[in-house]
């Protein structure tokens, strides 16, 4: 799966969301992770209330799971989980590559729910409907 990550040092998750000058992105999977690109922004992005700011940046990670910030303004989360990415803000600037350490040892165990989910973005949706009907 596809995870990005708010960047403004592309080492480190040390961005807002709407202000970040890298978004970098990562394919993880439980046996570990590569680089896949960094998608560099330009111009005012400091600029509070300007959404326009966010469509590219929405655009650049819609194929991504998971979207790790700094921080994000209420709009943007909304865009963001309307696109099934989930966002995850860190407390404090973390290295990216310890985020995505934690990730792939969450991948090898048993995932919660929420990650199950999001890591099932971009396949085919097979649904079980078993799973779906409360017996009893």
């Amino acid at each position: 799966m596809k995870v990005a990550f708010a960047t403004q040092d592309l080492k480190r998750v040390d961005a807002h969301f709407g202000w970040a000058k890298n978004i970098a992105i990562y394919e993880v999977m439980p046996e570990g992770s590569h680089f896949v690109e960094a998608i560099q922004f330009e111009g005012d992005l400091q600029e509070d209330g300007n959404e326009d700011k966010l469509a590219p940046k929405i655009e650049a990670i819609k194929d991504c799971a998971i979207l790790y910030v700094a921080a994000i303004g209420g709009s943007g989360a909304a865009r963001v989980v309307a696109n099934k990415i989930h966002p995850i803000k860190v407390h404090q600037p973390e290295e990216i590559s310890d985020l995505l350490q934690k990730l792939q040892d969450v991948l090898k165990g048993t995932p919660p729910p929420w990650l199950r989910k999001v890591m099932m973005k971009g396949q085919e949706k097979n649904f079980d409907f078993e799973e779906e009907v409360e017996h009893g």
